[in-house]
């Protein structure tokens, strides 16, 4: 290197530099000088050879003229070896990223506004692709996943019974004929979940994600213990007295401190102990995306934990789920044939006696079929697959937004460094060579903002889930970096170097020789041609963030709509109150005794305006659904109807008003007549407008028993039954009071004004008196409203961050452009203000350039954003696709934002000294 800088030295003595500027070419054409001295040797050329090929570059080229070493940065290219006979690729490309990073490194504001701007867009797009893949694309963590399949009902339509889960549409009499009829497992498991209490006294502790499984559950999924054993057959047999429990990691690390002890301890669960046989590994979480079980208990256990409620008989209770593992040579298509083959006979054996014909009918014509169940079942993502891939694509244009405002500056800094190019040109550099050199550059910048961006995904990923999780249902997502989340970060690193490293590329890359050579400062004056792919990139930059704009506008007003909507109840200063009394071993009317007993306590609380106790909470996740018939068997009527078991009060409580008939008392009892309130769809759809007051429906039993007739008593104003989105439904209210068969687990409903937690204190309170053995717990009734809202709050919340960060870049980009503007036409701006134009006609001329730019942007982002919205309508409420409103407010926002960007520049344009800018060159 030293006799490099020597003899760069000598040759330069005659150029007489700035003695700064001089240091600085020695520097870097030394750096030069050493590199093609080592790209010779491997090659194959002696030392001697290497060397005064090196030297011919000082001595027998322009490489030091004058002309050359007035540009801004001189550099090393394509040097003139005689003799050689192609390069090494790798090493070219080696130097090309080198020099890309000195590059970097000398330009500091530059590389931080492209890091930047690159690390939010790819740190977005890896964060939503991370929660894509491991909610949509990750398999369960077993053995051989793709062997699995879901065995389910195909054609199962409004089946008359309880539902105990999201997935739960099997009974247990189905499914010990699935598992005696099939052939086309090798192995095969049922499974339904379960909460389980903890606690053995007072406020309850829930075991949240519990799980009843066959035998068979752990030998299907190729599950070894870390600790102790795992069922077997054995362990699920008719009969189990004793049977054991089976903890998860997690479990196990949190209430056992992960001591290996605690295999062969004792666990309560619903005030039954059963003993810890074994813990799973760390990395097996269930079947279920999204939750991570805590514990799994044989299916022949419910016999001793629900006594006479047992659901092992009962061909009405819909509440597991089967999976099997597939027969070697067995196609999931082969086992549906087969499934299909079986159903008639297996349906025929399950079938309830006490169904009407139409029930049996449909019953009978069910099917049964099988279904790929490596990726396991997923509530989460049956509710966040579409919102996901419609964030990955806003994610994705705010990518692409970002790069078109990197490929304007990187057209801005090609229009500087074309003397640049010239003089590598001059040396012998073919055009091709330079634009690899650039794309090299630019994907110095794109990896760069890849490493960052996959730190920004990490946080961004987890702030995500947190939208999406609560304190009540928390998720257990495994955001885990692997092939899939790095494939997609290196696949984004190299697109956007394409996107935007390409034009620049192409363009400094034919730059002209001589006009490049002719213009004394540095950059060549930008025509027409070259100037208006940047105005393209500013038009193509508006038109999309009016797209996400109106996107982000569209979901933000439908979470409004849905937090104000009126659900025909009140949701505010309601406190639910879970109450169980398994422990007290009630008879029936013991039961009825000990819920009249703390209801009674609970309405004396001084404060509480009213308290009922009710079978299905509104919005609860829980329903009740029954088929109805009116009139004669000549005339007959059917239909669907949603059920609630409720007390007197009910409607008190929750503010519905009663529009006429009365609300169930105490004269409702088990020996008196049946009675029901309706609501306003219920009549309208089957009783056509009539008055319902005293007419007469009939129910097949919602407990197997037949043909149970009801007359109504009374008819109250519509509310929303399971779902903020869902259409008005009939509902039948009956009288909690005329149960035959009571439950041991309560649901009450208090309204107050109190403070939260002195209202809980007094019902503790309260609880303590009817009977200290009972258990509770306490949920804010418009709390668990709004839980019911996640999927909106993650896409308002997304949406509307990408769409101001979008505006924002836009914003960056159309000020780059009007800076451009002006430091282009300096000589213009200053030429009219001698020619007497004022200041406020320069900021017009300027700002009349950005608004073209802007109106364009926005008609054809208008046009996109109505197609776009067209793909998320089934997300939004109380708003159509093309809402003008939502249109206008976005298109206002972009255009306050868009004016701002432009008024700087052309306000700094309008201070221009005119002799000064006549000057300039």
């Amino acid at each position: 290197m030293i006799e490099w800088k020597h003899e760069i030295k000598q040759r330069l003595a005659e150029l007489k530099l700035d003695p700064t500027r001089e240091a600085e070419i020695v520097e870097e054409l030394a750096q030069h000088l050493e590199d093609r001295y080592r790209e010779s040797l491997a090659g194959g050329a002696a030392p001697e050879e290497a060397h005064r090929t090196a030297l011919a570059e000082v001595r027998e080229t322009a490489l030091l003229s004058r002309e050359l070493c007035q540009i801004e940065r001189p550099v090393y290219r394509e040097p003139i070896v005689p003799g050689a006979k192609g390069r090494n690729m790798i090493s070219d490309i080696w130097q090309d990223a080198r020099y890309g990073l000195r590059m970097m490194r000398k330009n500091p504001g530059f590389t931080t506004i492209a890091v930047l701007t690159l690390s939010l867009g790819i740190g977005a797009n890896t964060a939503i692709f991370q929660l894509l893949n491991a909610v949509r694309l990750q398999s369960l963590p077993v053995k051989n996943p793709n062997e699995l399949a879901l065995v389910s009902i195909a054609n199962l339509e409004g089946p008359a019974g309880n539902f105990s889960g999201w997935y739960s549409y099997l009974t247990n009499p189905q499914w010990e004929q699935i598992r005696a009829r099939q052939e086309a497992f090798s192995d095969i498991c049922a499974w339904g979940n379960s909460t389980f209490n903890l606690s053995v006294g007072g406020e309850d502790r829930f075991a949240e994600n519990g799980l009843w499984v066959s035998g068979d559950f752990f030998k299907v999924l190729g599950v070894t213990p870390l600790l102790g054993r795992v069922f077997t057959a054995a362990d699920d047999a008719r009969g189990c007295d004793s049977p054991g429990v089976v903890l998860s990691y997690a479990f196990w690390k949190r209430e056992f401190g992960g001591n290996a002890s605690a295999v062969g301890t004792k666990i309560t669960l619903n005030s039954h102990a059963f003993e810890v046989i074994g813990v799973t590994p760390s990395n097996f979480f269930g079947v279920e995306i999204g939750r991570n079980y805590d514990v799994a208990i044989p299916i022949c256990a419910d016999a001793m934990l629900s006594g006479e409620d047992s659901r092992l008989d009962r061909r009405w209770a819909w509440w597991l789920a089967a999976m099997g593992r597939l027969r070697p040579g067995w196609s999931v298509e082969q086992a549906t044939l087969h499934l299909s083959t079986i159903s008639p006979g297996l349906f025929q054996e399950t079938l309830h006696p006490g169904w009407n014909p139409g029930t049996k009918e449909k019953y009978l014509g069910y099917q049964l079929e099988a279904s790929p169940g490596g990726q396991g079942v997923s509530r989460l993502r049956r509710q966040y697959d579409t919102p996901l891939w419609l964030l990955l694509a806003i994610a994705g244009l705010v990518l692409l937004i970002a790069c078109a405002n990197l490929a304007n500056l990187l057209l801005a800094r090609a229009s500087v460094r074309q003397r640049e190019m010239a003089v590598r040109l001059a040396l012998g550099a073919s055009r091709g060579r330079l634009i690899r050199q650039m794309l090299v550059e630019s994907l110095v910048l794109a990896v760069s903002g890849a490493l960052l961006g996959a730190w920004v995904a990490r946080y961004l990923s987890e702030y995500a889930l947190t939208l999406i999780s609560t304190e009540i249902n928390p998720l257990f997502v495994a955001l885990n970096l692997d092939w899939r989340v790095l494939g997609f970060t290196a696949g984004l690193a190299i697109l956007t170097c394409i996107l935007f490293g390409l034009a620049p590329a192409l363009r400094a890359s034919g730059t002209d020789l001589i006009a490049a050579m002719k213009t004394a400062n540095g950059s060549l004056a930008s025509g027409r041609e070259r100037f208006g792919l940047r105005r393209i990139l500013v038009v193509s930059q508006v038109a999309l963030s009016l797209v996400l704009l109106v996107g982000a506008l569209l979901f933000i007003r439908s979470l409004h709509n849905l937090l104000t909507l009126d659900a025909g109840f009140q949701q505010t200063g309601i406190l639910q109150t879970d109450v169980n009394a398994t422990r007290l071993h009630l008879a029936a009317a013991g039961r009825h005794q000990f819920r009249r007993d703390l209801l009674e306590r609970l309405r004396a609380i001084p404060g509480v305006e009213g308290a009922a106790s009710s079978s299905h909470v509104p919005l609860g996740g829980s329903n009740w659904n029954d088929t109805v018939y009116l009139g004669s068997s000549n005339d007959e009527q059917k239909g669907d109807s949603r059920f609630n078991r409720v007390s007197s009060d009910y409607f008190k409580t929750l503010g519905i008003p009663m529009l006429a008939g009365r609300d169930f008392s105490d004269i409702d009892t088990t020996t008196s007549s049946k009675v029901a309130v309706i609501n306003e769809v219920f009549a309208r759809q089957f009783l056509h407008g009539g008055s319902p007051l005293g007419q007469m429906f009939r129910v097949e039993g919602e407990r197997g028993v037949p043909d149970v007739a009801f007359q109504i008593v009374g008819l109250v104003k519509n509310t929303i039954y399971g779902d903020l989105r869902e259409e008005l439904k009939p509902i039948v209210y009956v009288a909690a009071t005329q149960d035959e068969r009571p439950g041991q687990s309560y649901q009450f409903l208090l309204r107050s004004n109190l403070p939260l937690s002195g209202l809980m204190t007094s019902v503790r309170g309260s609880i303590d008196e009817t009977n200290p053995e009972a258990s509770f717990h306490f949920h804010n009734f418009q709390t668990q409203i709004r839980e019911s809202l996640m999927r909106e709050r993650l896409m308002a919340t997304l949406s509307g961050f990408f769409g101001v960060l979008a505006a924002l870049l836009a914003a960056i980009g159309l000020y780059g452009v009007i800076s451009y503007t002006v430091a282009r036409r300096t000589n213009e701006i200053g030429l009219r203000m001698a020619l007497g134009a004022g200041r406020r006609t320069i900021v017009y001329l300027i700002m009349r350039e950005a608004a073209i730019m802007l109106a364009f942007g926005l008609m054809i982002g208008a046009a996109a954003a109505m197609m776009a919205a067209n793909t998320a309508s089934a997300l939004l409420y109380g708003l159509r696709p093309n809402d003008a409103v939502t249109m206008i407010m976005a298109a206002s926002f972009l255009a306050v934002v868009a004016a701002v960007a432009s008024y700087l520049p052309a306000r700094r344009a309008s201070l221009l000294d005119p002799m000064a800018a006549l000057r300039e060159q």
